[in-house]
């Protein structure tokens, strides 16, 4: 059993009682698991056609922090559940239903709003800036123009089931997992990686690099930049022309273009880049192999500016090729 430590004393794992009880310890940790400039709706409303497949999503998430808004469509589970079949289930029936009921899903989401004066005040102040007439017509765009994309909240995820969700479906599904730990006093405490934790940094942290306020659309994003040691640079990304075991968020991989390499000390620069020609899970890991188009092209170095504002890489970050050919340092990128 996991425990967490602290000053104040020991935090059991404890799981939740119910699929209730998790959507509660959603609701109580909102803002900080889905960040700024987003709305989740616990909203729950059949959808689906008359005589046909008819399911009810948990909710609904609202992405504020792009160009256009974005649409998930939420399933909470419970590990306990058999997630593996009734996720994959779920989801394959909710992007049915959502192709053939949007006009119902514009209106579950209007109305929701209409209930949540702060929620619509975001949404309106969104359509505003981004010159939509109205709030109707910021929906009506955000619902028939976008892809399908889910989301996927759970208390604890396998590895097997990140996997299956990554070869089953076309569209993005991104997954976060609520943990939750407990003291001998009862008082709770939630384990969890925030949506879209480290794209919504790499977005926000463009616009300060190119001097003009201009941060990159998350829709934008094209190309993903990983850390390497000089060994695995040589065999794998230049003599296997691939790339593998790492983790790239669901809603990213359809739209990834093209792969980037940063070598690290003594180089410390970004130096090569490969188009990407599939991206594919690696064995049961919830990890990923990006298989090259073709091989690696050497680039004028982007280099790690000592003393900077980016620090070396250590983890895979998110850009687009243009800014790449544009920038000499890491700090023009970031």
């Amino acid at each position: 059993m996991a425990v967490i430590w602290t000053e104040n004393g020991v935090y059991t794992s404890t799981g939740y009682q119910s699929e209730a009880d998790l959507e509660n310890a959603i609701l109580r940790v909102q803002t900080a698991l889905f960040g700024g400039n987003r709305v989740y709706l616990d909203v729950k409303k059949k959808i689906g056609t008359k005589g046909g497949l008819r399911n009810i999503p948990d909710g609904y998430l609202i992405d504020l922090n792009g160009l256009k808004p974005r649409l998930y469509v939420v399933e909470n589970e419970l590990a306990s559940h058999d997630p593996l079949r009734h996720v994959a289930v779920q989801l394959l029936e909710f992007s049915l239903s959502f192709s053939a009921e949007r006009r119902t899903i514009k209106t579950i989401i209007f109305n929701a709003l209409q209930t949540n004066e702060a929620a619509k005040t975001l949404c309106e102040q969104y359509a505003r800036t981004r010159n939509y007439r109205n709030l109707d017509h910021m929906l009506e765009e955000m619902v028939f123009d976008a892809p399908f994309a889910a989301l996927v909240i759970i208390d604890e995820m396998s590895d097997e089931l990140q996997t299956v969700l990554a070869e089953k479906f076309r569209f993005g599904v991104e997954v976060l997992q609520v943990s939750r730990y407990k003291n001998g006093a009862g008082e709770d405490l939630y384990h969890f990686e925030p949506f879209l934790a480290g794209i919504t940094d790499d977005l926000a942290a463009s616009g300060e690099a190119t001097g003009a306020g201009h941060a990159l659309d998350v829709s934008e994003v094209d190309t993903i930049v990983v850390p390497a040691q000089a060994e695995g640079f040589r065999e794998t990304f230049l003599g296997e022309n691939r790339w593998h075991q790492i983790r790239i968020h669901g809603t990213m991989r359809p739209q990834i273009k093209y792969i980037a390499v940063y070598q690290v000390r003594p180089v410390s620069a970004i130096t090569h880049v490969a188009p990407v020609s599939s991206i594919e899970p690696w064995g049961d890991s919830g990890k990923f192999v990006v298989n090259f188009a073709e091989p690696a092209k050497e680039i004028n170095h982007i280099r790690l500016v000592p003393n900077g504002k980016v620090k070396a890489l250590q983890n895979i970050r998110y850009t687009t090729l243009e800014r790449l050919e544009a920038a000499t340092t890491l700090d023009e990128v970031w």
